[in-house]
């Protein structure tokens, strides 16, 4: 292993005041997801999670709760824990900011600031959200003299205090944004950090005297370190603490957390390294929120979404599977039970669960369970084996671009190319005619796709590759494990399979609650099996939903009259038309509209809300996470005091109509 190949992932120190929900979960798992595929590519890794446990609101609620501050955090970081194991998180170190190692390097680099003479003591008169732990000006402040950032009331303070000269920073800021375009991701919050500094940045307020609860400043004890001074030095200390691990790590190659602390990361954080002399991170990347509906989670809110019991419900895979694959970095997602469920049933149940199944049943039936010798290529055969020659660089770079969403779409592409296979080869009318060199190429092409697909999904799914290695017969063999074996054709032959238990048992959609009619006669269709449609060679393997539903078409297509073409147009008239992929955030009825639905859309790094005249044909929650098309240059239209910013393309027969759907293309993609 070179010297330089190493990899240092950090989330955010967690508040210890909320218990853990299923947004910090989101976090931590795409931490823990990054961390696992760079060791996959033989990186030294190193990822560093915790909890910041300082300031006046812990010590508020702990006296709320006739407690010491430190018992009171004691407790809520089991429950952390507790989380993080639960979802496999393998974190290499767990930071609490009232550790001694951390306390000495916070008081050893706040007085070598001070000492350079970029901190100075004054006295601080403004405003202060304790929720937030975050001071503000009077420009800042939201309307009725409340926080920008979560809306509470703000409290006047009136305290001396110490200073930090971030003012003296700003240009040196401004110049290295300039320099490392790449340092803020996505390009919305880096816009949004940059509008912040230019319109002017201040000193910052880096002690208070009217709590005890932090850190003391070693040469005035009267004063402890401002919560997000002192939080902030948690990416080093951590590291200080390993002997030479600061050098071998340091700078992280990426800061991670949710959007609404990235201004602490991407301004205050480099603006005190620069202070002390240290190299920047090279990498902050601030992640959407999960929301339900359009609201953020919060326990304040009532709306806390608890990912152990969602765990124990469907499995940490599925969980951490849904999350990574329904939020598109940088923007929100939305989260429900009944999208959750639906995504289980038809990406891991019926595309790769459904794959492995009906692969291994079709050996151990037509070969006495033996993957046989590939010898004689269908004419399928070469666009599956060129997906598998493209799809890894695919995924390694999207994965190297922190693009975990659209990582996975990648290699569910090759998963339905796959189920696509089974169907065009019919490896049951093979062994039906004789055809048997024919048969074993086909079921050898399935298990080598299955066995890279594992590969790949690993890192989100921990526990899932040596389920799968068991039932295709290599858990002895980890040189097929490891992403230099992703390279189709080194499977074995000879390998005896062992089909085992599903690996995602389908969810009785009928069983959650408020679940659309449309939904739960999806899942009637996943039920269908091979028998079912008259091809009784497999029994008992549920088939791809999909090619089901083109063969019962086929018997009962019902033809109708075509409407009239309309008068020619010029190909510039058309290329006036901006046609986008857009990717559906959120979707909801608008009060007394009958036809009105309203979507919330993701374009790009931008969101859009556009009104549809659909709701008698889609309910809602149907369209959550679906990639639709949209013009995107229409001119807005006010209907019923909301602005419309485009129109979604449908479309529409007797009686029918159905939204144009682009599967697997990220959103602000252009149609051409």
């Amino acid at each position: 292993m070179s010297e330089n190949k190493t990899f240092y992932i950090t989330t955010p120190i967690y508040y210890p005041s909320d218990n853990p929900h299923i947004g910090h979960a989101y976090t931590t798992v795409a931490a823990d997801t990054m961390t696992r595929y760079k060791k996959l590519r033989g990186y030294d890794t190193f990822f560093l999670t915790g909890t910041d446990e300082h300031g006046q609101k812990i010590q508020r609620r702990a006296e709320a709760a006739g407690m010491e501050p430190q018992a009171f955090v004691d407790k809520i970081i089991m429950d952390f824990q507790k989380l993080w194991k639960t979802l496999m998180i393998d974190y290499d170190d767990f930071i609490r900011t009232t550790e001694q190692r951390h306390i000495e390097f916070v008081q050893k680099m706040f007085k070598m600031i001070y000492d350079k003479g970029d901190i100075y003591k004054a006295e601080y008169q403004g405003w202060y959200c304790t929720p937030c732990e975050t001071f503000f000006t009077e420009r800042q402040l939201a309307e009725g003299h409340t926080c920008p950032d979560c809306g509470r009331p703000v409290e006047k303070m009136n305290e001396e205090s110490y200073f930090f000269k971030m003012s003296k920073y700003a240009d040196r800021w401004l110049q290295y944004i300039e320099e490392n375009p790449d340092f803020i991701q996505p390009a919305i919050r880096k816009n949004e950090m940059i509008n912040f500094v230019k319109q002017g940045l201040e000193d910052l307020c880096v002690s208070r005297t009217t709590f005890s609860w932090g850190i003391p400043v070693p040469f005035d004890s009267k004063h402890v370190v401002y919560v997000w001074f002192d939080a902030l030095f948690n990416y080093i200390s951590a590291l200080e603490s390993h002997e030479g691990y600061y050098q071998k790590y340091w700078p992280a190659d990426v800061h991670l957390m949710g959007k609404d602390i990235i201004r602490f990361h991407s301004i205050i954080w480099p603006t005190i390294l620069m202070a002390a002399d240290m190299p920047l991170p090279k990498k902050v990347l601030g992640h959407g929120w999960v929301l339900l509906g359009d609201t953020k989670m919060s326990k304040s809110k009532g709306n806390v979404i608890d990912p152990i019991v969602l765990s124990q419900k469907y499995s940490a895979d599925a969980i951490r599977y849904f999350l990574m694959r329904e939020m598109q970095t940088g923007m929100d997602c939305n989260y429900s039970e009944q999208a959750m469920a639906l995504r289980i049933n038809t990406d891991l149940a019926n595309d790769y669960g459904n794959l492995l199944s009906r692969s291994t049943a079709m050996i151990g039936k037509f070969q006495q369970g033996i993957v046989e010798a590939p010898t004689k290529a269908t004419e399928f055969d070469a666009d599956l084996i060129a997906l598998t020659r493209t799809t890894p660089q695919a995924f390694a770079k999207l994965m190297d671009d922190l693009q975990w969403s659209n990582a996975l779409a990648e290699v569910w592409k090759l998963v339905n190319k796959a189920n696509k296979y089974v169907d065009d080869a019919a490896p049951w009318a093979l062994n039906k005619a004789g055809e048997k060199e024919k048969l074993a190429s086909v079921l050898y092409n399935l298990v080598e796709i299955i066995r890279m697909v594992t590969i790949m999904v690993g890192p989100f799914m921990p526990s899932i590759p040596a389920k799968v290695w068991a039932q295709l017969g290599i858990g002895d063999k980890p040189e097929l494990h490891c992403w230099e074996s992703l390279e189709f054709g080194l499977f074995p032959q000879g390998t005896k399979i062992d089909r085992g238990e599903p690996l995602f048992p389908r969810i009785d959609l009928e069983s959650i609650d408020s679940l659309p009619l449309a939904q739960e006669q999806t899942a009637e269709a996943d039920e269908i099996t091979i028998e079912e449609i008259g091809i009784n060679d497999v029994p008992d393997i549920p088939t791809d939903r999909a090619v089901i539903e083109r063969i019962l078409n086929t018997e009962t297509e019902i033809v109708t009259p075509s409407e009239p073409v309309a008068p020619e147009i010029s190909i510039e008239d058309f290329a006036k038309l901006d046609l986008r992929v857009v990717k559906v955030l959120a979707c909801e009825k608008v009060p007394k509209a009958d036809k009105l639905l309203k979507f919330r859309l993701q374009l790009g790094d931008e969101e859009r809300t556009v009104l549809s005249g659909i709701a008698e044909y889609y309910q809602p929650e149907q369209l959550i996470g679906r990639n639709l098309i949209l013009i995107a240059n229409l001119k807005p239209r006010t209907i019923r005091g909301i602005e419309s910013r485009g129109m979604l393309l449908s479309a529409c027969g007797k009686d029918k109509l159905q939204l144009l759907e682009i599967a697997d293309m990220p959103s602000g993609v252009k149609i051409e």
